[in-house]
């Protein structure tokens, strides 16, 4: 159970943070994602059921969610169409290019099909015969989002990941620095769609198939992901920021899967899974809403040293 809840965690991981780099750093409502991580699993099986090599088939997923971020970009960019509109028509878009790319077919199965992760497994079972097959993805992934991490935020600390960073915050500000908002703008979006494509190819090999229908709802999971990371913890420093956002897809993955495994205790089933997000993400909203109103009133109620200073000269002079 823990390495499913890990494992499914780290997965989704890699797409929160695509999600944290659209819609946290540049402040773009990106509804292409639901559409961008079926379409990295959907190119995986392409790739697979015509020999191509795993990396390979990884690779192209990652390039095929990119793609799909820069005709998401360009609909915001040259024809005007608002962020959220442009999301959402590249969203049901790609829902028939993905069947495009798996001849027409709703799902393709990864049984008969060597992936990335069966050959990990094998080869634990191989050195490790008492292991759960499982634990080889495991260490994979720990190793891979490590790694990932790390150079995720020496980006954040460069001229362009410091730009895009200012970008979701003050656009005239980056604007007046002589750099063009729209092409900062469209290299984040891609990579955040290409993360999400790449999180949905390491999903269909972990569950053993590709499925045009398994974006549903992804955002909505990532944003809850994205919350509860930031009651965790509280931090303005991008290594803080980032680990939060897995941390959070990790807390998430748990309370679903305890959700599916308990839930019959409280007449709750895997139907239930949606509302269980939705209530989650509001409980969220209502509580971030209650403790700023609480902050913002300790902060007007807490005198200032100088006014505290002024009254008291005021007092001596009366």
């Amino acid at each position: 159970m823990v390495e499913t809840i890990l494992i499914e965690g780290l997965i989704y991981g890699i797409m929160v943070l695509g999600l944290f780099i659209s819609y946290r750093t540049l402040n773009f409502c990106d509804m292409t994602v639901d559409g961008a991580f079926p379409m990295g699993g959907c190119i995986l099986a392409a790739c697979l059921m015509n020999g191509l090599p795993p990396v390979v088939g990884i690779l192209l997923a990652f390039a095929g969610g990119c793609l799909a971020g820069l005709c998401t970009t360009l609909l915001y960019t040259k024809l005007r169409v608002p962020d959220l509109l442009a999301g959402i028509l590249m969203m049901t878009m790609l829902y028939s290019i993905n069947l495009r790319i798996m001849s027409n077919r709703a799902n393709v199965s990864f049984l008969k099909l060597e992936t990335l992760f069966t050959k990990i497994s094998s080869f634990t079972k191989s050195i490790f015969p008492n292991l759960p097959s499982e634990m080889g993805i495991l260490l994979f992934l720990i190793i891979f989002i490590v790694i990932f991490k790390i150079l995720l935020d020496l980006f954040f600390h460069t001229d362009l990941g410091l730009t895009m960073g200012a970008l979701g915050s003050n656009e005239q500000m980056v604007i007046s620095q002589g750099v063009n908002p729209q092409v900062v703008r469209g290299i984040g979006v891609c990579f955040g769609d290409g993360l999400a494509a790449l999180s949905g190819a390491f999903f269909a090999m972990y569950s053993g198939f590709a499925d045009v229908g398994s974006g549903s709802g992804v955002i909505v999971s990532g944003l809850a992901s994205l919350m509860l990371g930031e009651f965790i913890i509280r931090s303005n420093k991008i290594e803080w920021i980032t680990l939060r956002v897995l941390i959070g897809s990790i807390i998430y993955r748990a309370l679903m899967l305890i959700a599916r495994k308990y839930g019959h205790y409280i007449n709750l089933g895997a139907n239930d899974l949606k509302l269980i997000t939705g209530l989650l993400i509001i409980i969220c909203l209502i509580v971030a809403h209650y403790k700023g109103k609480i902050n913002l009133t300790k902060h007007i109620q807490r005198p200032s040293k100088n006014g505290s200073a002024n009254a008291s000269k005021g007092g001596k002079k009366c």
